[in-house]
Order: structure tokens, then sequence, then C-alpha cells
């Protein structure tokens, strides 16, 4: 009885792990050396600490809590730096997120409460991807995403909920929060400061979904300036294609109209940097994803 006792709450245990942003409330902290950084999350204050200067800092109090993280974009040398945070890993280089954390379910929404206010006109931003590994096309596949570009300011604690999109039935296996202080022209000083992020509700459903696609492929596939798509629509609808990186950040789409039955369109795609990057031909209901490779 107590292997079994033990067995079902290492089960609940595990779940439960699965099912939690880290450090959401931003209480746990690790020093290294001249700054800290908030435990699970990246940050650009090992970069710029050369100078000085840290885009991510402690607050007190939080809401709830002891602490929050301030995001604060900075000047270093003769540009600014911008206030980014990662959940996982961060590229110093491209202030991209390189991973993410475990999770397993299928939320409705990323809430949280935020304060914000710019001193330019470039507004931060915050972005959540979910994401599945599919070892048939030995790659990362989208299940979910969402984002909010900020607009206008708050002051003082305001609750925020970001509502997800789902484009695939099966469960993610990872999750990516990138938050930014600043959109892609910081100013100094521009900030988000964030506390109590988590999701809530859940999804159900888009399984159910029967495909309104058959007969899709992509060619040249891998490509480096061209590339079509031929593909059979069951029933008339408006058909739009859209090309992501594997974050979720829309690269180029395309309206094609009301389509049905076969058809073949193209797409230029020069100019888009090599790399591995989603196609999405959407319907008026659903969402048909593949990989494409640019070269």
């Amino acid at each position: 009885m107590k292997t079994i006792y033990s067995i079902i709450m290492a089960m609940f245990i595990t779940a439960s792990a699965f099912a939690q942003i880290p450090n959401s409330g931003f209480e746990n902290w690790t020093t290294v050396g001249s700054y800290s950084n908030p435990d699970g999350w990246g940050t650009m204050n090992n970069t710029t600490a050369i100078a000085s200067v840290y885009t991510a800092t402690k607050g007190t109090p939080g809401s709830p809590g002891a602490s929050y993280l301030k995001l604060t974009s900075k000047t270093v040398g003769t540009g600014v730096v911008n206030g980014v945070a990662v959940s996982g890993v961060i590229d110093s280089l491209t202030m991209m997120p390189k991973s993410g954390f475990a999770y397993n379910m299928r939320p409705a929404n990323f809430t949280g409460k935020w304060q914000h206010m710019i001193y330019g006109s470039s507004q931060g931003s915050i972005q959540v991807t979910l994401t599945r590994w599919d070892t048939g096309m030995n790659m990362r596949m989208p299940v979910a995403s969402g984002s909010v570009t900020l607009s206008g300011m708050a002051m003082s604690w305001a609750n925020f909920t970001i509502p997800l999109t789902y484009v695939d039935g099966n469960n993610p296996d990872t999750c990516i929060i990138v938050m930014k202080a600043s959109g892609s022209a910081p100013t100094n000083n521009d900030y988000l400061w964030v506390d109590n992020l988590a999701f809530s509700g859940t999804v159900t459903g888009v399984e159910n979904q029967e495909s309104f696609v058959t007969d899709m492929s992509i060619y040249p596939n891998p490509s480096s300036d061209m590339v079509n798509f031929k593909f059979n629509i069951k029933a008339a609808q408006q058909i739009s294609i859209e090309i992501s990186d594997i974050n979720g950040k829309l690269i180029r789409s395309e309206i094609f109209g009301k389509i049905q039955g076969e058809t073949n369109q193209n797409m230029n795609i020069s100019g888009i940097a090599k790399g591995t990057y989603f196609v999405k031909v959407k319907g008026e209901k659903s969402i048909e994803t593949r990989k494409l490779v640019i070269e």
C-alpha cells in the first residue's frame, strides 16, 4: 500500500512540476559576481555587467511576495541594450531564447501583473510559445502561442491576460516566455516590471478538428529564393500562408483569397536568414503546419 501511495504521489509531483512556471514570482535570485539574476531566467546582465550596467534587477516588495523583476533598457557605450528576460537560456548576441522549460499542459491564458513605460516610441512586448518535439519531422513544432505589444503605460500594478492560440491538438513539452522592456528601437530607461506570472484555463478540442488540406507539399525544400506550395482545399475558404521562426515570430505572410480544390501558390523567401522555419497554411477554422528549411 505504501508503495502504491508513493507512486501516486510521485506522479502527482511530476505532473505539478510540469505545470508550473519556474520562479514565477521572482522570489529566488542568485548572485553572480557584481549582479543577481532571477533563478530560471536568462537576462542580458552577463553581457552588460562589464560596463557596470544591469538591465534586469530585483524590485521590492513584490505584488504579492517579497520581490519582482524589473526590466530596464540601458545605455551601454554608444547604444541602448534592451531589457530582456527569457524563461530558460538566452543568446546574449541575438537576445533570443536558446531553450525554455519543461511544460506539458494546455492553458488558455498567460497571466500576471505588470508596470511599464517607455521614453521613446518603441513599445516592449511579452511573448509565450508552446512547442513539442516531432520525431517524424525531427524538429520542434508549434502547439500554441500568445503575444502582446505594450501600449500606453501602467504606472501602478495592473493585471494582464494574454490569450493563447492553438494550432496543434497535441500537448506541448516545452514553454518559452520572452519579455522585453522595449521594441526594436530601445530608449534609455524604458521599463517593464513583472510579477506573479501564471497560466489559467484549459484548452481542449483542437485535436478533433478535421484537416481542411490534403496532398500538401512544399518544394523545393530546402530553398533559398522562391518556394512553391501545392495542396488541395476540401471546401472553399479564405486561405493565407505564413512563415514563422522556431520561436513563433512571424517572418512573412501572404493572403491568397478564397480557394477550393487543388492549387499551386508560391512565395518569395529571398532575404530571409538561413535556418529552419514553420509554414502555416491557415484556413477559416484551422491551420496546417509544415517544416521549411531556408539555405
